[in-house]
């Protein structure tokens, strides 16, 4: 795996020199864009929008405009609007994880200590496992300011989950989401019965991604020159006059699984 930040972890006084790495890769299909004339590859160019050339990476810079000027800046102008954050991720308070929203959390990163920061590294894992704690800090990647959690993972190694700001999530009040009537207490008992039969320990190694399995097959398939045929799928129907019926079928067709 190669790092893609080389910085420090700071709590109080304790600085702890590490390295970030992703700690996720993609299991999607690496499906090329073809033209459907000829299957030729399409390529993307970086194109001056005035002359229409190609330009080279090399001789592309970023600007902010400001009163129709732009303002070129470099790396030098990025690490001065805050020297401290591109080189310590610094945690500013300790939190309970349950605490956090799940709607906050976006992509982890595995924490691996640099030379000399192995004890520090040690200490700060046990303690948050023990104390059963996160730390909430940021730090600068790739010119944006990232919020992060600092947390035990499977009690072996830290782990940095980056997250969004709450004003980067949407407000919803715009969907149209129904007041509703109460639901009778015969329905949410049922409710209640079989949320309570299906609930089980989490186990993640359970969950599959079976999608591109599937395509991978059809792919096969048409390699061989076998026609594909679509499966009809039935959209469900849920009215609000079946829902005692559609709750007594599901508990008892748990209960024939379970049995």
């Amino acid at each position: 795996m190669r790092a893609i930040w080389n910085g420090a972890i700071g709590f109080g006084l304790v600085n702890i020199p590490i390295k970030l790495y992703s700690a996720t890769e993609s299991s999607t299909l690496d499906l090329d864009m073809l033209d459907s004339k000829d299957l030729s590859n399409i390529r993307f160019k970086r194109v001056n929008e005035k002359t229409g050339k190609e330009v080279v990476w090399e001789n592309i810079v970023k600007g902010y405009k400001i009163e129709d000027k732009y303002i070129v800046l470099d790396d030098q102008d990025f690490e001065a609007a805050s020297p401290e954050k591109s080189k310590v991720l610094s945690i500013a308070q300790f939190v309970k994880e349950a605490e956090v929203d799940p709607a906050l959390f976006e992509t982890p990163y595995f924490v691996e200590p640099q030379k000399n920061g192995e004890g520090a590294y040690k200490l700060l894992l046990k303690a948050l496992t023990k104390t059963k704690m996160a730390g909430i800090g940021s730090f600068i990647l790739r010119e944006r300011e990232i919020l992060c959690l600092v947390r035990p993972y499977e009690d072996k190694i830290l782990m940095v989950n980056r997250m969004r700001y709450p004003e980067e999530m949407r407000s919803y009040e715009d969907l149209k989401i129904p007041a509703g009537s109460t639901p009778k207490p015969a329905e949410l008992k049922m409710a209640e019965q079989l949320i309570k039969s299906l609930a089980t320990t989490f186990e993640p190694t359970k969950y599959k991604d079976t999608y591109n399995a599937d395509l991978l097959k059809i792919i096969k398939q048409k390699a061989k020159g076998k026609k594909i045929k679509l499966a009809a799928v039935k959209e469900p129907e849920g009215k609000a006059t079946d829902l005692m019926a559609m709750l007594k079928a599901s508990l008892e067709k748990g209960k024939k699984k379970a049995g």
